[in-house]
C-alpha cells in the first residue's frame, strides 16, 4: 500500500486486511531506491497506490508487482458488494498475518516484521485501558503509515468510536499549519514521535502559538528518549503527557508512563510500566535478572511479541528467544538491545541503546552521557552527540544543537566545552558544536542522524581571530589547519579546543622537524597549546641549543641491537619535561591464595 497520508490510506489497509491479505505500508516520502529493495523482499501479491504512490514508486518499482490505481476512475467501484467479505470462507484465524512493517537493519538492508492478527488485537485493546476515547476523541496523528504508531493511532481510535484527522504530508511536519489546526479542529489528542513533539510544545514555540493549543488534553509521545522539560511545559498548560516505548517487534507499544501533575521524574520522563498481556525483564548478559536500580538489557515478553522477520530466520533466531520466566509453553521474548533499570517506584528507565557505545581512541564512550551534561546547558534546548569520521582514521565526536536564542556559535562551542570539561574527562569532550535551526528528522518523526551535517569552522571553540604573526606562527598555523580540516587559525586558537587530540598531537610534532628544523616534546604542546605560545616555546629551545638526548635509532647499527619495547617507552618518557629516569619492566605476580602470599607481596 503506497499512498499519501489520506482517506485512501485508511480504506486501502482496512480493505486489505478484511480481504484477508497482510499490508505492507510504503511510505511515498521514502527514495525509489528503499522502496524497490522492500517490495523485491516483500514480494506482494498486489501493489495499491495513488498518484502520489506511483511517482514515488518510479517505473523500476512498479515494474516489479501488479499494480491497482485506487484513483483510476476507470475502475468500477460501484458494481463491488456493499458487504464485507466473509471470514469464514477465507479460513482466516488470529495467527494469520495482519501487516509486515519495515524498520531500519544495521547492515542498511530494511528488515521486515512479521505481525499477526492476534498480536494486533492485544496492542489496540491495550491502549483502551490506558486511553479513554469515546465520541469526544478527535486523534490527530503526526506519524508515517510506515511507522508503527500510526496502526495505534487508527485502530485505537476508529474501535472505540473516536474521530480520526489526517493532514497531508507536507502539512504534518509545519509546526504553525499543525498548532492551528489543532485550535480550528478541536483536536483532543496528538500523537508524534517525541522529536516532534518537543518542536511543537518546546517553550519558544509556545510563546509564537500562545493560546492554540486550547482545548487539547493529550500528547502521546514515543520512539525516543523523552525529555522531562517536556513534561513540565505540557502539565504547565494542563496538558497530560503519556511516554510510550515499544519496538515493532513487540506490536507498536510494551510500556507507558504518564508525566504527574506534579512532581520530578527526573532529566529523561521513564518509560513507564508494561501494557496489559506484556511481561519486560531487565537482564544480565547471562539473561538473569538484574536487582532493582541496576541497568541491563530489555527483553519483551507476552502476547504482543511478534512472529519474527520476513525471509530472515538467523536474524529471527538471534532476537526472538524461548522465554524461561514465562509459564505457558512455547513463550518467546524479544531482545531489543535497548539498555534499562527499575527506579525505586518501580518504573523503567530507558538509558540508551547497548549499540550507541562508541571506542574511540581506545576510550569507550556512551554519548548519551555527553547529551544529559549538554542538556544541563542553560542555553541548550537539544542535543545529540555521535562520532563521525570525515577524515579517515580520525574519528570524533560531534556536537549537534539547537538552542534558546541565537548567538554566536563560537562563543557558544566555547562556552559549551568549558562547561562539559567542568563536568567530563577530555576524552568525553566533543571535537566541534554544530548549532542548527532544528535537528533534521525522518519520515517517521524519529532524528535523522545521517542528514546531521559535517562541522564547519564555527562550530569550534575559537578565540577571537588575530593573525598569525612572524614565520614561525604562520608555519604552525598552516600544519594544525591541514591537520584538523578547518581553516583561518589564528595565533590565539587552542589546538586542542578546535579538535585536536593526543594522536593528533603526536603527528603536529612529528612534522615540525621538516616544517621548522625544531623538535619539541609532547609534554611543550599540552603546556603551550595556543598557536603563539608554541612559537614561542620553539623559540626558546632553538636559543638554548640542540637537546643532550640522541634520536633514537629504531634501525639497528653494525655491532648494536635495536631498542626493545621497554627502552623505546623509556627514551618516550625521556622527552618529557621534569622526568630524568624511568624504567618500565612488565612483570605478572600469580596470587595463589591470599594466606599463602607474604605480606610484602600482597601490598605489591
Amino acid at each position: 500500500l503506497c499512498v499519501e497520508r489520506s482517506l485512501a490510506m485508511v480504506v486501502g489497509m482496512l480493505a486489505i486486511l478484511k480481504a484477508g491479505a497482510a499490508y505492507v505500508p510504503l511510505d511515498p516520502v521514502y527514495s525509489s531506491d528503499r522502496l524497490v529493495q522492500i517490495l523485491r523482499d516483500a514480494e506482494p501479491a498486489l501493489l495499491l497506490s495513488d498518484a502520489v504512490g506511483r511517482r514515488a514508486l518510479g517505473d523500476t518499482a512498479l515494474a516489479c508487482v501488479p499494480a491497482l490505481h485506487l484513483d483510476a476512475e476507470q475502475f468500477p467501484w460501484h458494481e463491488r458488494s456493499e458487504f464485507n467479505p466473509d471470514a469464514g470462507a477465507l479460513k482466516l484465524n488470529s495467527q494469520h498475518l495482519a501487516y509486515i512493517i519495515y524498520t531500519s537493519g544495521s547492515t542498511g538492508t530494511p528488515k521486515g516484521v512479521m505481525v499477526e492478527h492476534r498480536q494486533l488485537v492485544t496492542s489496540t485493546w491495550a491502549r483502551s485501558g490506558v486511553y479513554r476515547t469515546d465520541a469526544d476523541t478527535a486523534l490527530l496523528p503526526l506519524t508515517s503509515m510506515a511507522f508503527d504508531s500510526s496502526l495505534a493511532a487508527i485502530f485505537g481510535t476508529l474501535l472505540f468510536g473516536g474521530a480520526l484527522h489526517l493532514l497531508a504530508q507536507h502539512s504534518g511536519t509545519d509546526p504553525h499549519y499543525i498548532h492551528r489546526y489543532v485550535k480550528q479542529a478541536h483536536i483532543t489528542r496528538v500523537l508524534c514521535a517525541t522529536s516532534l513533539a518537543r518542536l511543537l510544545f518546546s517553550t519558544k514555540q509556545s510563546e509564537s502559538s500562545h493560546g492554540e493549543t486550547a482545548g487539547l488534553t493529550d500528547v502521546i509521545a514515543g520512539g525516543e528518549p523523552c525529555p522531562e522539560e517536556l513534561g513540565k511545559y505540557l502539565t504547565a498548560k494542563g496538558i497530560c503527557l503519556y511516554n510510550e516505548y515499544g519496538p515493532s517487534e513487540a506490536t507498536v507499544w510494551s510500556s507507558f508512563y504518564r508525566y504527574p501533575a506534579a512532581g520530578d521524574a527526573g532529566k529523561v520522563v521513564p518509560i513507564g510500566r508494561p501494557i496489559a498481556n506484556t511481561r519486560i525483564y531487565v537482564l544480565d548478559a547471562h539473561r538473569q535478572p538484574v536487582p532493582r536500580g541496576v541497568a541491563g538489557e530489555l527483553y519483551i515478553g507476552g502476547a504482543g511479541v511478534a512472529r519474527g522477520y520476513l525471509n530472515r530466520p538467523d536474524l529471527t533466531a538471534e532476537r526472538f528467544l524461548e522465554d524461561p520466566y514465562s509459564p505457558h509453553p512455547d513463550a518467546r521474548m524479544y531482545r531489543t538491545g535497548d539498555l534499562a533499570r527499575y527506579l525505586p517506584d518501580g518504573n523503567l528507565e530507558f538509558l540508551g541503546r547497548n549499540d550507541h557505545q562508541v571506542k574511540i581512541r581506545g576510550f569507550r564512550i556512551e554519548p548519551g552521557e555527553i547529551e544529559a551534561r549538554l542538556a544541563e546547558h542553560p542555553q541548550v534546548r537539544e542535543a545529540v552527540v555521535i562520532p563521525r569520521e570525515d577524515v579517515p582514521g580520525d574519528q570524533r565526536l560531534v556536537a549537534y544543537l539547537t538552542t534558546e536564542e541565537a548567538g554566536d556559535s563560537s562563543e557558544l562551542a566555547t562556552s559549551l566545552r568549558a562547561h562539559l570539561s567542568a563536568q567530563l574527562p577530555d576524552y568525553m569532550l566533543p571535537s566541534a558544536f554544530v548549532i542548527m535551526a532544528s535537528l533534521p528528522l525522518t519520515p517517521n518523526g524519529k532524528l535523522d542522524r545521517k542528514a546531521l551535517p559535517a562541522p564547519d569552522g564555527d562550530a569550534y571553540a575559537r578565540r577571537t581571530y588575530e593573525a598569525p604573526q612572524g614565520e614561525t606562527e604562520q608555519a604552525l598555523a598552516a600544519l594544525w589547519e591541514a591537520l584538523l580540516g578547518i581553516d583561518g587559525v589564528g595565533r590565539h586558537d587552542n589546538f586542542f579546543e578546535l579538535g585536536g587530540h593526543s594522536l593528533l598531537a603526536v603527528r603536529l610534532l612529528s612534522r615540525l622537524p621538516a616544517a621548522l628544523g625544531a623538535s619539541l616534546p609532547l609534554a611543550q604542546l599540552f603546556a603551550h597549546p595556543t598557536v603563539s605560545a608554541l612559537a614561542a616555546a620553539i623559540a626558546a629551545t632553538r636559543d638554548a641549543g640542540p637537546s643532550e638526548l640522541p634520536a633514537m635509532q629504531p634501525v639497528s647499527r653494525e655491532g648494536a641491537l635495536p631498542l626493545s619495547f621497554a627502552q623505546q617507552r623509556l627514551w618516550f618518557l625521556a622527552q618529557l619535561d621534569g622526568v630524568s629516569a624511568t624504567y618500565h619492566i612488565p612483570m605478572a605476580l600469580h596470587l595463589h591464595g591470599a594466606l599463602d602470599v607474604p605480606a610484602w607481596q600482597r601490598s605489591l
